[in-house]
Parts: C-alpha cells; sequence; structure tokens
C-alpha cells in the first residue's frame, strides 16, 4: 500500500509539473507573439500608419521611400525611366507621385514588402530601423497589387507594364516564379489553403476612354482583360475567363472585362467581382465552365450621376471589396459615391454608409468581425462593425490611403517605439 500511495504521490507531482510547464510555456509565448497591427499605406507621401488592431490607436508612422534621393537621381538619369515616371505621376497618380500601392509583413512582424509604383519596385524593410533590408526591381516601369501567401514565404507582385506577376521570397526579395496575365495585372489573392490563386487584369484604365461606345474595338484601345484561376504547384493557368463576354452571355451586355477587387468566398467556387464603371458587383460561379449567376446593383449618389464614366478615378466607379469569414456579409467601397456598403449576401439587400470624399479600398480586419475602408480623399480609414453595420471608428491617416492589410509588428519592435 505504502509503494502505490507513494506511486500515486510521484505521478500527481509528475502531471502536475507538467501541466505546469505547458501552461507556462503557452503563456510565454503568448508573451512573445508579435502585435496585430493594420497598415495603411498611404500611397501620395509614402508613409504607412501602423494601427492597433484591436485598440484602433495609431501606434507609428513609418517612412517607406528612405532611399527617395537615390531613387529619382536613377530615374532621371534614364530618359525611359523618367518617360514612365512622369506618365505614372499625370495618367494615375493623378498628379501626384505614386510612392505606395500595397504592403504586407512577415509572419514575425520584423520585415515589412512595400510595392512602389512610381519607383517601378517593391523593397523588403526592416520595420524596426526603416532600412531597406532587399529591392525587387520590375522587369516593366510600375509595380501594383501583391498577395501573400498563407505561410507568409512567399509574394507575388504585379508588374503593370511587363503583364506577368512575379513570385519573390518574401524574407530576402529574391525572385522564383512568374505567371503571364492581361495588360496591367492587378489583383493577386491565394486561396486558404495556398493551393491556387486568383487573379486578374485590368487593362489599360489611365485611358480616359468609356467602355460603351468601343465595341469590337475596346480590346485594342483597353487591352487585354482576364480573370484567371491559376494552379500554384505547377503556377500553370488552370481556367481563364474574359468577364465582360460571361456577363454578355448571362444577359447583361456592353459591360467592362476588367476586374478590379475582388472577394473570395469562404467556398471559394464563388468570386465577387467589382468590374470598370460598375455601380456594384458581380457574382460569378468558377466551376466548370465559369459563369455569372447575379449582379448586386447599388446606389448612385446625385454627385456621381452628373459625372460622365470617363471621368471615374481609373475607370472606378467602386473600388474595394471584402466578405466576411462567414460569408454572409460583403463590404463595397462606392468610389465615386463616397459610401462603404455592408451587403447581405443572400439577398443583396444593403446598407449605406456615408464615408468622405473616395472610399478605395476594404478589408477585414482582425478575427473578420470589421471591414476597414481607406478614404483616399479625406486622409482616413473607417472601421465598420459588420454585425452592427455601422461605423464604430474614424482614423485620420497620411496623403491618400489605399490599402489597408492586416499584419503584425514584433513586439520588441512596438517596445522600443514607445520608449
Amino acid at each position: 500500500m505504502r509503494r502505490i500511495a507513494l506511486f500515486l504521490a510521484c505521478t500527481i507531482v509528475l502531471v502536475s509539473t507538467t501541466t505546469w510547464t505547458q501552461t507556462r510555456e503557452h503563456a510565454d509565448a503568448k508573451a512573445a507573439a508579435p502585435a496585430d497591427v493594420m497598415f495603411v499605406g498611404n500611397n501620395w507621401d509614402g508613409t504607412a500608419d501602423v494601427i492597433d488592431a484591436r485598440t484602433f490607436r495609431k501606434i507609428r508612422r513609418l517612412n517607406l521611400i528612405p532611399d527617395k534621393a537615390a531613387r529619382l537621381a536613377e530615374i532621371q538619369s534614364d530618359p525611359v525611366k523618367l518617360g514612365y515616371y512622369l506618365a505614372i505621376k499625370q495618367a494615375i497618380g493623378e498628379g501626384h507621385d505614386q510612392y505606395t500601392d500595397d504592403i504586407f509583413s512577415t509572419h514575425d512582424g520584423r520585415l515589412l514588402a512595400v510595392s512602389r509604383p512610381s519607383f517601378a519596385d517593391v523593397v523588403g524593410l526592416d520595420i524596426r530601423t526603416g532600412k531597406i533590408v532587399w529591392r525587387f526591381r520590375m522587369e516593366g516601369q510600375r509595380a501594383d497589387h501583391m498577395g501573400v501567401s498563407p505561410d507568409g514565404n512567399r509574394l507575388l507582385v504585379s508588374d503593370s507594364t511587363a503583364n506577368k506577376v512575379h513570385e519573390l521570397n518574401l524574407h530576402t526579395g529574391r525572385k522564383l516564379r512568374e505567371f503571364a496575365s492581361g495588360d496591367t495585372p492587378h489583383e493577386n489573392n491565394y486561396t486558404k489553403k495556398g493551393d491556387r490563386i486568383f487573379h486578374a487584369s485590368i487593362g489599360r484604365v489611365y485611358v480616359p476612354a468609356d467602355e460603351s461606345p468601343l465595341g469590337a474595338n475596346g480590346k485594342v484601345v483597353k487591352g487585354e482583360r482576364v480573370f484567371q484561376i491559376v494552379d500554384n504547384k505547377s503556377f500553370k493557368v488552370l481556367k481563364r475567363w474574359d468577364i465582360g463576354q460571361k456577363l454578355d452571355e448571362a444577359g447583361y451586355p456592353g459591360m467592362s472585362s476588367a476586374v478590379r477587387p475582388m472577394a473570395v468566398a469562404p467556398d471559394e467556387r464563388f468570386v465577387y467581382l467589382q468590374v470598370s464603371y460598375f455601380h456594384g458587383f458581380v457574382e460569378f460561379d468558377t466551376r466548370g465552365a465559369g459563369k455569372v449567376t447575379r449582379l448586386a446593383q447599388l446606389p448612385m449618389s446625385e454627385e456621381a450621376k452628373k459625372l460622365s464614366r470617363s471621368q471615374y478615378v481609373l475607370n472606378s466607379a467602386h473600388h474595394g471589396l471584402a466578405i466576411n469569414p462567414a460569408g454572409t456579409k460583403l463590404c463595397a467601397a462606392g468610389t465615386m459615391s463616397n459610401y462603404a456598403a455592408i451587403v447581405d449576401r443572400k439577398t443583396f439587400a444593403y446598407k449605406i454608409l456615408p464615408v468622405g470624399d473616395k472610399p478605395y479600398w476594404s478589408t477585414n480586419g482582425l478575427d473578420g468581425k470589421t471591414c476597414w475602408v481607406s478614404v483616399a480623399g479625406g486622409d482616413k480609414v473607417v472601421v465598420i462593425d459588420y454585425a452592427k453595420e455601422k461605423i464604430i471608428k474614424r482614423i485620420t491617416v497620411g496623403d491618400h490611403p489605399q490599402r489597408v492589410r492586416e499584419g503584425k509588428v514584433a513586439l520588441s519592435t512596438v517596445a522600443a517605439w514607445r520608449s
């Protein structure tokens, strides 16, 4: 009996010690985890505001163009680069330099990748020091939207004038692979498992011509515009569609083929697409040959009704679309009508929320409970509660915010900033 009692006592001590150790290790790991933040890229001044994803408090403003003088000297020494630089400034930047398009951090919160259209590159910056760790120069003359793999190791970047998408090692900037696109490649979205990539090209949106009178000449004027699904293992294009043609087949003639932002449903079968000039979005079934199943028609403001479509900013009636993790609601940025809309996925009923001048991006916040909308013309972001369908926070940021991305910052960096 004494031996049994002693054995039980030792077992209890061992289990208790193991449990305490595991609990302590879990607590230590949790304490060491990087901070959850939202990065807001301010395109026209080349900065990013770092915002606490939980409290919505601004933590820091980062300089994303520390090498500005060197890059400008390089551009001015090359007539071709200078020509593109000036053209990007006037035709796409509305008279402003485009220093920050897209931003993604590494999972450990130590590095930030930034695509810089005017400099035709992507750089990896040390978040703590602000120094450039690596730089990848586009093969063409402009960098655009990016995408990051679920494991956080690979980065996709659209090379606007080379009509291709580069895959880079996010930690080193080394090029790994590439796949072909249409004219002006744009959006890149990985599936949850990272096995496929949903990609779209938008064509020559800087050409002021309207879509409706172009007819058969649309491709000549606006370029080839495609929506495609790419196999991530082989980098082969699995499916490729002209969405304008698919819209025509579904009984919606004369609409644009240019897919702007998109939102992929949780089942990854249905995709919601914003297309040029359209106030709303398209529901597209990617199964089989692919087909347009529904259109969500959203309202135009009185001010928007007074504009000709050639006056839309880069052909964007709407630019910014997100879907909540449950797949029940979408969050659309009504660019030319100055609102955000929370849309019921089942019925397409909507709640309109005035947000200010030129909302230009929508993305989910931490845990997918909120939608963050950048208001480019008002230098702010608004945070919308999906469940309540109301704005819960307005945050002033830098000049012309566009892309907003959820990310991480190492706790040691946050502590250094606060010291």
